[in-house]
């Protein structure tokens, strides 16, 4: 395929909370809200409570189903005895991706000064699926999308992307 060309990738979405359903749900709508207008598609969207059990759950059941690329998680990132999810997700990771949790801190610095250190942020692939961690702030998410996942997962981004390492991220 030539860089040229859009790929709509597969991305799942997953809400971890244990207070926001479909209705009071703003970020998870906000991620898919963004990924579909850029022409990707939606492959699932979950919400789960602040368990690392339950989103570890949700997490392996994506990573093993092949139409699932990508899985955006938004929430349980922060610090309190609740937040569990770079727990839960790094346990999964085949390789982490240390940059993300970096650039994502980096960025957001600009929008809440100091407090961005109060982020876990992380990313790593398991079996071939991108994972990405985000609090569960709806700004969070918009940081997220707009200023690293958007560009990231476009294949027309230059010099590389997220995308275009897809096929690749299973090699042996």
């Amino acid at each position: 395929m030539k860089k040229s060309n859009f790929l709509p990738l597969r991305i799942s979405v997953l809400v971890v909370s244990d207070t926001r359903t479909e209705t009071t749900d703003t970020s998870g709508k906000i991620l898919v809200e963004r990924l579909t207008k850029a022409g990707h598609l939606l492959a699932e969207k979950c919400i789960v409570p602040d368990d690392v059990y339950q989103i570890r759950a949700v997490l392996s059941r994506w990573i093993a189903d092949p139409a699932v690329e990508i899985v955006i998680a938004s929430g349980g990132t922060g610090l309190t005895g609740r937040d569990g999810t770079p727990e839960a997700a790094s346990a999964l990771f085949d390789k982490e991706i240390e940059g993300f949790g970096e650039l994502f801190r980096w960025v957001s610095y600009e929008e809440i000064a100091a407090s961005t250190i109060q982020s876990r942020v992380t990313a790593g692939v398991a079996n071939g699926t991108y994972i990405f961690c985000l609090p569960g702030s709806s700004g969070a998410c918009r940081t997220g999308w707009d200023k690293i996942l958007a560009t990231q997962l476009d294949i027309r981004n230059s010099p590389c992307n997220f995308a275009e390492l897809l096929p690749r991220l299973t090699e042996t």
